[in-house]
């Protein structure tokens, strides 16, 4: 009997994906993909300084790292569905989205934390003081209008202001709009985009044009310092690889280590590994910032749980930020 076109194909996507899974998920072998900005620091001194493959040896392994660039958590979020990744990273709400969706299926959590960091909400508009006078002339700018990082944190704050009920108020006037695009139109001025939610080091530039002003931190939401970007993989390659595991979570962490020891240095390990042609005194004043703080234990990310899963936007309820992330992370305290 002859099979169906359709059926053949079929086969063929299913057989394709299990070889790249198979590849991405064999002990010793690590595929890893990161955004762009400091938020990313940890990583870029892990893989300057080969920490991966250093830890790897301890464990009898030589390690083969994979390092990959990707751009916005929905491409993160599929790669790493596919099989075609090993490890994502993306903020706080996208992880907890995919925690959410995949309880019972392929059971993602987080690994780590790669630092706190606060991310600004600025404005061209000077009669736009604080969220309350935004309105239907702004226009905001973010990188993922109503599910990113931004969007969900600007959700928390409206729900305070303005009840559960009306938390996505502002998503109307949000667009998507990368980073580098929505500073400088927000710092030329004369276009639509009259507030941006920024993140380092674009909300830094930003401020240094007198036309821009700062209406509110992620800080401010979240109640002090919190994590911004998180690592997170499958159930899958946790438990098939935990040498490789091992060795990676022990390679952040000597990384954090690296960098809170000398951060002049790591500011210059930013510019090399990202290429990066922002000048080195900027750089290394935004590393230096008291608010910022470069640590893969997590701070305030259960506030994202409890808040998200009261507005309906996660169905499951966390009872702890421990229930999000795989074990090796409660070896350290975190919130």
């Amino acid at each position: 009997m002859k099979k169906r076109p359709h059926l053949l194909a079929g086969m063929a996507i299913a057989i394709t994906l299990a070889a790249v899974s198979g590849e991405a998920q064999a002990e010793g072998k690590i595929s890893i993909a990161q955004q762009f900005g400091i938020g990313y620091l940890i990583l870029d001194v892990v893989r300057d300084q080969h920490l991966i493959e250093k830890e790897g040896k301890k464990e009898g392994l030589d390690i083969e790292v994979d390092w990959r660039t990707l751009s916005g958590a929905t491409a993160m979020n599929e790669a790493l569905l596919s099989g075609a990744l090993d490890v994502a990273s993306a903020g706080v709400p996208p992880l907890l989205t995919l925690w959410d969706r995949t309880r019972g299926k392929q059971n993602v959590k987080a690994i780590a934390s790669l630092g706190s960091m606060p991310n600004y909400l600025l404005s061209n508009n000077p009669a736009v003081k604080s969220v309350r006078d935004l309105s239907d002339k702004d226009r905001i700018a973010v990188p993922a209008a109503g599910v990113g990082f931004q969007s969900r944190t600007l959700q928390i704050e409206t729900a305070k202001l303005f009840g559960n009920a009306d938390f996505k108020r502002f998503d109307r006037i949000s667009v998507s709009l990368p980073h580098p695009d929505a500073s400088a139109a927000l710092i030329a001025g004369g276009s639509e985009i009259s507030t941006h939610f920024s993140s380092p080091p674009f909300q830094y530039q930003a401020l240094e044009h007198s036309n821009v002003h700062k209406i509110l931190s992620s800080y401010d939401v979240l109640g002090g310092q919190a994590t911004f970007n998180v690592l997170y993989t499958t159930q899958k390659f946790h438990d098939e690889n935990p040498k490789t595991y091992r060795a990676f979570y022990r390679a952040l962490s000597e990384a954090a280590k690296i960098i809170n020891a000398d951060k002049n240095a790591a500011a210059e390990t930013y510019i090399r590994v990202e290429k990066s042609r922002l000048p080195l005194p900027l750089v290394q004043k935004i590393v230096n910032d008291p608010e910022i703080s470069f640590t893969v234990s997590p701070e305030r990310t259960f506030v994202y749980a409890q808040k998200l899963h009261e507005l309906g936007v996660l169905k499951n309820k966390a009872d702890t930020w421990k229930d999000y992330f795989f074990t090796e992370a409660g070896e350290n305290p975190g919130s």
